[in-house]
């Protein structure tokens, strides 16, 4: 699991906690690494031979390859152990493996981060208990992992590799310890959630969720990923945004042909001061920071070319100085653009802030913030009914504990509105 943060004291006051136990090592050592085809296959009948819920996860090498493929995926079943499988060398080797976990629930810590992996190689889940949006919905302020063994086991978690290059081989024996300690009691974490959610009526709630999250489709690329390039604030021309993107773009052509992070084939910071200073030889680049490296010098053919480029680019192929707009504009900006959507903004955002807080929620999983703005920016025929409201969030992927919660409230708000309206113009 790449979770790099610390454990965290759980909720509630410390003189009421009971003593925590560490879980230095798993109950029955650290299991041998699997990388071979008899291998994945051994591992297949045992966990067969196993009951009850999977526990999963994997670990990536974010921030030292390209890509989010697992390096690593943990493995634990009741009656079966841990296994720690290397899914790089034999990928095809999978299948045993894939189709022994197709039928019992998974239980993962923050799923989204997961599952992309997990279906990369062929996994496929058809149901999913996740004890980071369980803990979520119980509306705890501390929902790593951690915090959450601690609190609802009284053990405490070691953590610390969550950072590391997975990608390395041989991994060492720390990080293996680590690995597995991570899927060690996660069925029980997931046993104690339950037994919390259906005490707090919450059960279902969490069904609901976890079958989206489950089915949701990965979402789109993003567009313009070039500019979220660190400090390309400074850069105040088209040419110099152009001289970024040209950069940014040739660098992730290499990031991803060798399977290297970007900012380890050339930082931000480095992008950024050649846009601004516009070296026009290879002399004036490599006398840039960064740049006058030897890795950067094999390099500085590439990136001169790329700044060649946004230099000779015709004005109407440069990039706009500000991000194109899209989807709608700040809440801040509607009372001169949409008063009516201002209006109902004002009404319901507080609204569903109150009925979240009501039943121990963050508003943002009683509904998503976006679905909310839309809501307010189309708005509804008047008057506005429960029914319309219900259509309106079903429409926006809105699970229906929380339409049951949500639609009439906000149906009377914003009648609300149409009320208040049509008494200002009859007193005048």
């Amino acid at each position: 699991m790449n979770d790099p943060a610390p454990p965290d004291t759980p909720d509630g006051p410390d003189d009421d906690r009971p003593a925590t136990t560490p879980l230095l090592v798993p109950r029955d050592g650290v299991p041998a690494v699997l990388t071979s085809p008899a291998e994945f296959a051994r591992a297949a009948e045992q966990l067969a031979a196993g009951d009850g819920p999977v526990a999963l996860d994997t670990e990536r090498a974010s921030g030292y390859r390209y890509s989010q493929r697992a390096y690593l995926i943990q493995i634990r079943r009741h009656g079966s152990g841990s296994f720690l499988i290397d899914p790089i060398e034999h990928p095809d080797a999978l299948t045993p493996l894939i189709d022994v976990l197709e039928g019992p629930e998974w239980v993962l810590h923050a799923a989204d981060q997961d599952l992309p992996c997990l279906r990369e190689v062929g996994f496929r889940g058809r149901e999913l208990f996740d004890t980071e949006l369980a803990g979520r919905l119980l509306g705890l302020t501390r929902v790593n992992l951690a915090a959450m063994v601690e609190q609802f086991l009284g053990l405490g978690l070691q953590k610390g590799h969550g950072a590391a290059d997975w990608s390395r081989r041989p991994l060492p024996d720390e990080w293996l310890n680590y690995a597995a300690l991570d899927v060690e009691v996660l069925v029980e974490l997931r046993d104690a959630m339950d037994a919390a959610l259906a005490e707090a009526g919450k059960q279902e709630w969490a069904r609901e969720e976890f079958a989206y999250v489950l089915a949701r489709p990965a979402p789109p690329p993003r567009t313009d990923r070039w500019r979220k390039t660190a400090n390309i604030h400074t850069i105040k021309t088209a040419r110099g945004l152009a001289a970024v993107r040209e950069l940014w773009t040739a660098r992730e052509e290499i990031a991803q042909r060798r399977d290297v992070a970007p900012g380890r084939v050339l930082p931000d910071s480095a992008i950024v001061t050649a846009a601004a200073a516009g070296p026009q030889s290879t002399a004036e680049l490599t006398r840039l920071p960064v740049f006058g490296g030897p890795r950067q010098r094999k390099q500085s053919g590439t990136w001169l070319s790329a700044l060649l480029r946004a230099r000779d680019m015709p004005e109407a192929e440069l990039p706009p100085r500000k991000t194109p707009t899209t989807g709608l504009p700040p809440v801040s900006r509607w009372e001169q653009r949409n008063p009516e959507a201002a209006a109902r903004a004002a009404r319901v955002r507080p609204l569903v802030k109150e009925i979240a807080e009501a039943n121990d929620l963050p508003a943002e999983n009683l509904l998503h913030p976006e679905l909310v703005r839309q809501l307010c920016w189309e708005g509804l025929p008047v008057p506005v009914t429960a029914e319309a409201v219900n259509e309106r969030l079903a429409a926006g992927d809105a699970r229906g504990w929380q339409r049951t919660l949500t639609a009439h409230p906000i149906a009377g708000a914003l009648n609300s509105i149409d009320d208040s309206a049509s008494d200002s113009s009859g007193t005048d």
